[in-house]
């Protein structure tokens, strides 16, 4: 499955539309990785248990999009768009959203 940000595939005509597609995940930051991100976020730097979380609900939400365009029938999802979100103190969400297509080369 090609997942792209761009409205069109270069080289490849698109031969059907077939409709916008999602994926959602929300996480949750367990307490010792919140405790260890504060003290990170006191003297400075980088929190890599939160940057890998990011990458996991990233990962997961584009996952569940390329599945629902599978199933509609789609060989790429075109257009694609990231949306992270905060709920509460230590939820995470992300949604991945796009336009499920068939191509051809």
């Amino acid at each position: 499955m090609l997942l792209t940000t761009t409205p069109l595939l270069e080289g490849k005509r698109i031969a059907r539309y077939l409709g916008i597609v999602t994926g959602e995940t929300i996480l949750g930051a367990n307490i010792i990785r919140d405790f260890m991100a504060g003290i990170t976020d006191i003297v400075g730097g980088r929190s890599a248990a939160y940057e890998e979380e990011l990458r996991r609900a990233k990962d997961t939400a584009l996952a569940e999009m390329a599945e629902a365009g599978r199933r509609l029938g789609a060989n790429a999802v075109i257009g694609v768009d990231l949306d992270y979100e905060t709920i509460g103190q230590s939820m995470l969400m992300v949604t991945a959203s796009g336009t499920a297509v068939f191509y051809e080369d």
